[in-house]
């Protein structure tokens, strides 16, 4: 386990048959057909690697239920294991589409609608299946060879692999999916050429195909070399090889949320003097960055610093940043107070700060001292996912969709403990009379997040209701209480 915290996302995708549709798992009889137009839930597939034969994968749907073949090229999709019929064999082509094999019985899966089987001994068209990655798209780039994250470099213009740790804005890439390639954005929304170059234009040069080896990927560009690191500082670039090996390999690792906090005094919370937390800066720099990682099973929260050690709860109600293993003194609970939060230390009191600016944990009830100002500042460029797809802005009216399987990207303003939301147009988030979520507002409105869960936040609007996507697929603004449809990936 790395120092961050991080882990590899776990590869998921659609995939596309030569008609364009998608590889769908049906929940009623286990069956599967391509017949979808659009990426949604039954269409999201996760790869899953053979622990003795790295060759071997396994595809397993939304119902945890394993892609099979028979021997007469039958296709199901009800095994509850790894079992021999389950195990496929990716050919990636030079396109970057794939075909799957039966490593069982060497035939080739394909088809269209509800004809679908694994029995061609060829390759046709039939047989190719393209790659629509199914993840959320924002996350940190690591290099298998170096063992160091990618991140944009202002002074020298360009995407440097070099980081111990994937800290601050600058660390955070975004893949934009187009036509079956992939760009790589940068936080200032330039993108990647493959001569190490950012334009602020995609295009010919800016558009890789991915591929997989070994469940770590690749990226190709479209003179069919792969981008790798360059160089002392690792420069991201296109290199001469037209064959993946360990140089060119790269894991894509979930962005935790990192923020800088505000205490009653107006100041940072700080490790600039020490150990001991204090709120007594003036200025954000890494040393008043932390990373908040929430416990998936408790929701309590770890807080790391860019050295990597976490702050822990110590002697007399002390808080200071020496743990370097995660245990229950360094969980803290977050309650969330509308444009303030309060931390909860493990002794079961909460963080005050003291008239010298230091942290303790001793307070038996919320008041001013107990409050902090939270703000979010890995997320410049905000993509939100919901249990049915993205947000998009709806095509014919100025409301917005909660369950497309394309996504735009939204600006996201920190503004004294709300956030405004802006669109690619300029204009702004608001709720409606009506309840709906709209993107065309001529004035900022506030809007506060909760950062609820592993990966997953809530926002409210003004209103005090939470964002949700209702069941036509519509993102409102009228949520009562915490549900599914209130949660969002970002």
């Amino acid at each position: 386990m790395p120092t961050n915290g991080n882990r590899p996302l776990k590869l998921q995708f659609g995939l596309i048959n030569h008609e364009g549709r998608y590889l769908t798992a049906e929940t009623f009889g286990f069956k599967v057909n391509a017949s979808a137009p659009s990426l949604k839930k039954k269409q999201i597939w996760t790869l899953e690697q053979d622990s003795q034969d790295s060759q071997v994968v396994y595809l397993r749907s939304h119902l945890g239920r394993y892609l099979a073949s028979n021997k007469d090229g039958k296709v199901t999709c009800e095994a509850d294991g790894h079992n021999s019929d389950c195990r496929f064999l990716i050919v990636a082509q030079s396109d970057g589409r794939w075909a799957l094999q039966s490593e069982q019985y060497l035939r080739f899966f394909g088809g269209s609608r509800d004809y679908l089987s694994c029995f061609a001994q060829v390759i046709t068209d039939a047989e190719l299946w393209a790659v629509h990655l199914a993840l959320h798209p924002q996350a940190n780039l690591l290099s298998v060879a170096r063992k160091r994250y990618a991140h944009l470099s202002m002074e020298d213009g360009e995407i440097a692999v070099d980081l111990n740790i994937p800290w601050g804005v600058a660390a955070l890439l975004t893949l934009v999916y187009q036509e079956g390639k992939y760009c790589l954005k940068t936080c200032d929304s330039r993108f990647l050429g493959n001569d190490g170059k950012l334009l602020m234009e995609s295009g010919r040069a800016t558009a890789y195909t991915l591929e997989l080896k070994c469940g770590k990927l690749a990226f190709k560009d479209c003179e069919g070399k792969y981008l790798s690191p360059m160089g002392p500082t690792g420069t991201l670039r296109s290199g001469r090889c037209s064959k993946p090996g360990k140089d060119e390999l790269f894991d894509l690792e979930e962005s935790h949320p990192q923020v800088v906090l505000t205490a009653a005094n107006g100041r940072y919370v700080s490790i600039r003097q020490g150990v001991s937390l204090a709120a007594n800066q003036e200025d954000e720099t890494d040393m008043e960055t932390f990373q908040m990682e929430i416990d998936k099973e408790t929701k309590k929260c770890t807080f790391r610093t860019s050295q990597g050690n976490c702050w822990a709860l110590v002697a007399h109600g002390g808080v200071q940043c020496t743990a370097t293993e995660v245990s229950a003194n360094t969980m803290f609970s977050v309650e969330w107070l509308g444009h303030k939060v309060a931390l909860k230390a493990s002794n079961g009191k909460y963080i005050c700060t003291k008239k010298n600016g230091q942290l303790v944990a001793v307070s038996d009830s919320i008041g001013d001292d107990e409050q902090f100002t939270l703000k979010l500042i890995n997320r410049p460029m905000l993509i939100l996912r919901g249990e049915n797809g993205f947000i998009c802005h709806h095509r014919n009216s100025n409301t917005l969709d909660a369950s497309r399987s394309v996504y735009d990207i939204f600006t996201l303003q920190f503004s004294n403990g709300a956030y405004h939301i802006k669109g690619a147009d300029g204009r702004f988030w608001y709720v409606n009379s009506a309840g709906l979520v709209c993107s065309d507002g001529e004035a900022p409105e506030d809007f506060t997040l909760e950062l609820l869960e592993h990966g997953r936040l809530a926002i409210r609007g003004k209103n005090g209701k939470y964002l949700r996507g209702d069941q036509g697929g519509t993102l409102k603004g009228d949520g009562l209480s915490l549900s599914n449809s209130a949660l969002w990936e970002y």
